[in-house]
């Protein structure tokens, strides 16, 4: 079952652009690479940490094709497939070509502003136009609008194609609620790198990071020790992050990471409006940490 797989540290994978502003595949073959090599357990690939809402059609089918050839079936891929539209979103989902792709992940609607069971029609449209395994995606911060557990846990109980939440409302305590009563089909994945580690001790099965981009052998490391339950070691590398996590949302994602990754020499730092890249004080505040680390800047 894929939600056996989706367990551990998957990457929300960056779109690497040019000084232009186009689609570095070289870049993005590159990042596949490493992370394929360094641990990371399943990609999320097109999701908001891609600055999807900027790419074209026909960049996203080709960055989509790329990708799920490189991997080639060695770990799975999770497919952002989501958007405030639900009848577009429906015919996606009966129309793409979705070969390879393992299960998709669909945020909640965003700017519509939707009530709780206009989100449960939503998912419930979703859920009954494909047989791909789903995974909810909930970030108030962004879509203007929480999904509450209990309506995540209707939407859980009701659609067995619908196998997991990346939760990311920061309210620990719905989290854990969540957790304490869905169903044993149904998994938690934590939708924020800061708190993955506790979350997992609640019963979390894993990250969709941010981070993982720049560091998957370790963030996949810490990740597994905290499935594994040796809580203190898991704890020592989360605490070598936690200035990190800070930095790399001070100016917005993934804007912190591309700076990252640029003080690693792997992708140029360009974003594409209205997104731009961090300040110069937090760009030197992470090259500094980077250093710190043993990284090489």
């Amino acid at each position: 079952m894929i939600q056996t797989k989706l367990k551990g540290m998957g990457v929300a994978l960056i779109t690497p652009f040019k000084e232009d502003e186009s689609v570095d595949y070289d870049a993005l073959m590159r990042m596949v690479d490493y992370l394929l090599q360094n641990n990371a357990d399943f990609l999320c690939v097109l999701g908001t940490t891609a600055e999807t809402p900027t790419l074209t059609e026909e960049e996203k089918k080709t960055i989509k094709k790329m990708v799920i050839d490189r991997v080639n079936g060695r770990i799975p891929i999770l497919l952002g497939v989501g958007g405030n539209n639900t009848r577009a979103i429906v015919e996606t989902l009966k129309n793409d070509d979705f070969t390879g792709v393992d299960a998709i992940l669909s945020v909640v609607p965003y700017y519509n502003k939707p009530s709780q069971e206009g989100i449960y029609q939503h998912y419930k449209a979703i859920a009954e136009a494909t047989e791909l395994p789903i995974v909810l995606y909930n970030v108030p911060g962004r879509t203007g609008v929480n999904m509450t557990a209990e309506t995540t846990l209707r939407i859980a109980r009701d659609f067995d194609n619908v196998i997991a939440i990346k939760e990311a409302s920061g309210n620990i305590t719905q989290m854990d609620d969540i957790i304490k009563n869905k169903p044993e089909n149904f998994n938690v994945i934590s939708g924020d790198d800061g708190i993955t580690f506790p979350l997992i001790t609640l019963g979390a099965v894993g990250v969709i990071s941010v981070i993982g981009n720049a560091f998957p052998r370790e963030f996949s490391r810490m990740t597994r020790l905290a499935l594994q339950g040796d809580f203190a070691n898991a704890l020592t590398i989360h605490h070598r992050f936690t200035e990190l996590f800070n930095l790399l949302f001070v100016d917005g994602n993934p804007a912190g990471v591309k700076s990252m990754l640029n003080a690693m020499g792997m992708i140029e730092n360009k974003l594409r409006l209205p997104l731009v890249p961090t300040r110069i004080t937090t760009f030197e505040a992470i090259r500094k940490i980077l250093n710190e680390l043993n990284i090489k800047c």
